[in-house]
């Protein structure tokens, strides 16, 4: 669901392995069975969100791949841990033509409906807001999200042309069936015109041709 960042209350209060110029091929080869068992976990984790999303979209979803990842802290606060999945074909300069998932795991507790006020203030960001729609899509954001604790893992899928889907915890939460809503609330983390650039190229990462699928961290001091 592009559902939460100048930033949401929820980026708010919401490894690479470096090569050293004298790194033996030995050391390479003890670290290659760590390496194999990192590739088969997400690969098992792409699996398990496909088949979530089918259950949850009612159609194939079945060539998943993470594309990047990120981790926001806020005054040395950890707030949550991203990742952004599609389907191939993803192209980040024209992201809302596909369908893609945001999955959002927290490392703390938040208020939900605090998430959906801070993400109403960070659509306005994002592009400009009808009173009334706005209106409407706190309420229904505020009537979706739950309370959250440490461990929890939002997520919300892309729907091209119709809005977006949400789940909690691999559950169906709801939805908000409007395409111009999806496109401001995923636009919080994949619009140029996010709050937070950096969180954005990490994101997107193979689709802009970088290497941020290994999933750096951003450190952001302020809202």
């Amino acid at each position: 669901m592009k559902i939460l960042l100048r930033l949401p209350i929820a980026h708010y209060l919401i490894a690479a392995c470096a090569a050293f110029p004298w790194a033996s091929s030995a050391f390479a080869s003890q670290n290659a069975p760590a390496q194999a068992a990192q590739t088969q976990a997400e690969q098992t984790q792409t699996s398990e969100l496909a088949r979530q999303l089918n259950t949850n979209l009612g159609s194939p979803l079945e060539r998943t791949r993470l594309l990047g990842s990120t981790r926001l802290s806020v005054y040395g606060f950890q707030i949550y841990d991203a990742r952004l999945w599609a389907e191939p074909g993803f192209k980040a300069d024209d992201y809302l033509a596909s369908r893609f998932a945001l999955e959002i795991t927290y490392l703390r507790k938040l208020n939900g409906k605090m998430v959906a006020q801070r993400s109403i203030k960070e659509m306005q960001g994002v592009g400009s807001l009808n009173p009334v729609k706005s209106a409407q899509w706190l309420a229904q954001m505020e009537n979706l999200f739950p309370n959250i604790a440490k461990g929890d893992r939002l997520v919300g899928i892309h729907q091209p042309g119709a809005g977006a889907v949400f789940t909690f915890n691999g559950k169906p939460l709801g939805e908000v069936k409007d395409a111009e809503f999806a496109r401001l609330f995923f636009g919080i983390w994949l619009s140029p015109q996010t709050s937070a650039p950096q969180m954005r190229r990490e994101l997107l990462g193979l689709a802009l041709g970088t290497a941020s699928a290994s999933g750096p961290s951003s450190s952001l001091a302020k809202p």
